[in-house]
């Protein structure tokens, strides 16, 4: 299968410009690789938990500044609380495994989301790995753990509300400045893997604009000649933001 993929990367039709500055993945897929393996679901995640370190590897090599992975969201809490609780760990375990190379690798780190819905010691060691790497200033990485879109944007807004001086109006620029995301670069492409082709409830607000790629590759099948071919895909397009150039 990888040397399938390889013949058809288009990795050798990259151009160094025009790169994605901001990308954006919805990690699908690892329950169903289990299950066609007819493994329990927990080993997707696991196998999972090892593309996301190779695809932050690809980031880099590729020079691309910033890379939100959803992880977790606000729907995940109704799976079965076997497969919540597997989750929880696995996260946990993650950031301890992971954080000194996060910081080693110059890599800023972010978790974004309802955060306090989280075990309180896993809120802990989220905090933690923050600072740890707050002073880097290489690739920023995005965690969207407990994330919804439009929780966040309902959250954006009672920030605003509790915030606001008297009178004053919401803007589209000052939502923005409650969002999780408020200084990060826009979401220049998303990627989605599964086959699936829908948002569920990801960045409503950040990817207005963004370009989108899917493909059926479960998440834990994602590699180098998939994602540069989402690179390629993404300097094939002709981006309007709605304008009428270039028609």
């Amino acid at each position: 299968m990888k040397f399938f993929n390889f013949l058809f990367s288009r990795k050798f039709f990259l151009k160094s410009k025009g790169l994605p500055k901001h990308i954006a993945i919805i990690m699908d897929g690892n329950g169903r690789w289990a299950k066609k393996r007819l493994l329990p679901r927990e080993a997707g995640h696991v196998r999972g938990v090892h593309v996301v370190k190779n695809v932050i590897g690809l980031a880099k090599k590729y020079n691309i500044n910033s890379l939100t992975l959803f992880a977790f969201s606000t729907e995940n809490w109704t799976r079965p609380k076997n497969e919540v609780l597997s989750l929880l760990n696995l996260f946990d375990k993650s950031i301890d495994n992971e954080k000194d190379k996060i910081k080693s690798n110059n890599i800023k780190i972010k978790f974004i989301g309802d955060l306090s819905s989280l075990p309180s010691d896993l809120q802990k060691k989220i905090t933690s790995v923050e600072r740890k790497c707050k002073k880097n200033n290489g690739m920023q990485l995005n965690i969207a753990i407990s994330y919804g879109g439009r929780s966040e944007i309902v959250r954006a807004a009672n920030k605003f509300i509790n915030n606001a001086k008297a009178k004053q109006t919401i803007s589209e620029k000052l939502l923005s400045k409650n969002l999780d995301t408020y200084g990060l670069p826009e979401i220049d492409l998303l990627i989605r893997t599964g086959g699936e082709k829908r948002l569920s409830n990801f960045m409503l607000w950040q990817l207005a604009y963004s370009e989108l790629f899917f493909t059926d590759a479960l998440w834990p099948d994602f590699d180098e000649s998939i994602f540069t071919n989402a690179l390629y895909f993404f300097q094939t397009r002709k981006r309007r933001f709605g304008s009428l150039m270039d028609i």
